[in-house]
């Protein structure tokens, strides 16, 4: 089936990947029937402020919602709110619904995202354990801080930080509980790691590292935690941190490969010719030996235009890097590239100040940016990346040298 005579999409996951999709398809021109399912009972919303502005009492609810109802109704798009879907049937290419209800599809957008893991011990599901995805888990972990002096936080990731950050900026004493020997090592590298070790201990926040949780203390409601050393940390509410597993189910029952992920080319077409997938649930295959899951805000959006473009029939859009970013305290982190399979590390600003970066290099070629407080050098890798411009180790040794003076400037009009 070629790509314009595509004429229905339905779009699984009303997330970030979902509402672009929906909206970049619109953009392009297809005139078709797009039809929107959603398991929430909300409109789509904003994910990265229910660990920051949200948590912290800072942005309303009705902040958080991406469009007015107008917007979908405008655009033609059939939203359909709190319906599950249960199968995904591709030799009819249809999807069934909880309620009972189906809706067929030319082609069809898986746009899942993911789920956070369980916290694996006794005590593990008490109430005031609680884990950070969607808006009614930041609802929850809000009442409960409200309510509580002390909060155990298990995982030393980007989420666990951001609200161990809110949460010691409303008044809690919080204990960092990381089973690894450094925080974000999933993540990052040991000297970002070992920046954000010391702005939470500034901050008062108690950090264990090399250390895990065996028990969560408490009968009905928690009181506090067990740690493998056999210390007990005593704590009102549990943030569970620990990682994510994509939202692969639908997909695997349907026969569409899967491996930690949907697997899908760099056009998002899974191994179904009449799905795509993005976002969370998706594993981009790189080439025969890799592939990537990337979980963040802008690779959901760059999926959602890659999926629209292949269905409309347009050209690919053109490369923009992967980028990300955290808030905690007062210090922003804005990342751009993958520092997977690095050789080289330059840290070039001033660490104490806490206005720095980590310049990532494999084989003496620049291929990521972590840049605390820093947006000249994150935006200068931007557009680094994006014009594939190559920047060498001894080129940047000087830290006087600007990652803006490898970016060409625009030729002037001639007179």
């Amino acid at each position: 089936m070629s790509a314009v005579q595509a004429k229905t999409i339905t779009i699984i996951g009303a997330g970030q990947a979902g509402i672009h999709a929906a909206q970049s398809l619109r953009k392009r021109g297809f005139d078709g029937v797009i039809t929107l399912l959603g398991n929430e009972g909300y409109a789509p919303y904003q994910r990265p402020p229910l660990s920051k502005a949200f948590l912290k009492g800072e942005m309303e609810e009705a902040r958080l919602t991406f469009k007015p109802e107008k917007f979908f109704t405008d655009q033609s798009i059939d939203c359909h709110f709190s319906c599950a879907v249960e199968a995904i049937d591709t030799k009819n290419q249809s999807v069934q619904c909880d309620g009972g209800s189906s809706f067929a599809y030319d082609r069809l957008i898986i746009a899942t995202g993911s789920t956070p893991i369980a916290l694996p011990v006794p005590g593990g599901s008490l109430q005031g354990v609680c884990v950070l995805r969607d808006l009614d888990d930041s609802k929850q972990i809000r009442e409960c801080l409200q309510d509580s002096s002390r909060m155990v936080v298990v995982g030393g990731g980007y989420i666990g930080l951001e609200v161990a950050s809110a949460a010691r900026q409303l008044g809690l004493d919080v204990t960092v509980v990381e089973r690894m020997p450094r925080l974000l090592s999933r993540v990052t590298t040991p000297p970002i790691s070992d920046f954000y070790l010391n702005l939470h201990a500034e901050h008062g926040v108690d950090i264990r590292l090399d250390e895990s949780v065996i028990e969560v203390e408490g009968d009905d409601k928690v009181t506090g935690v067990r740690l493998e050393s056999g210390e007990a940390i005593a704590a009102q509410v549990v943030l569970v941190g620990i990682g994510v597993r994509p939202n692969q189910q639908l997909a695997n029952a349907a026969g569409i490969a899967c491996d930690d992920g949907i697997l899908v080319d760099a056009s998002c077409r899974t191994s179904d010719a009449s799905v795509y997938a993005a976002g969370d649930c998706a594993r981009t295959v790189i080439n025969e030996d890799s592939s990537v899951r990337i979980e963040s805000v802008h690779n959901a959006l760059v999926q959602a235009e890659h999926i629209a473009a292949d269905i409309v029939g347009d050209d690919s859009p053109v490369y923009d890097p992967p980028w990300f970013w955290s808030d905690q305290y007062d210090v922003k982190l804005q990342t751009v590239g993958l520092f997977n399979d690095y050789t080289d590390i330059l840290v070039r600003g001033d660490v104490r100040g806490k206005k720095f970066s980590a310049l990532y290099f494999r084989d003496q070629e620049l291929i990521a940016i972590d840049a605390v407080k820093d947006p000249v050098s994150f935006m200068a890798g931007k557009q680094i990346f994006r014009k594939g411009i190559s920047v060498q180790l001894d080129d940047v040794s000087d830290p006087n040298v600007s990652l803006k003076e490898f970016i060409p400037r625009p030729a002037l009009p001639d007179n």
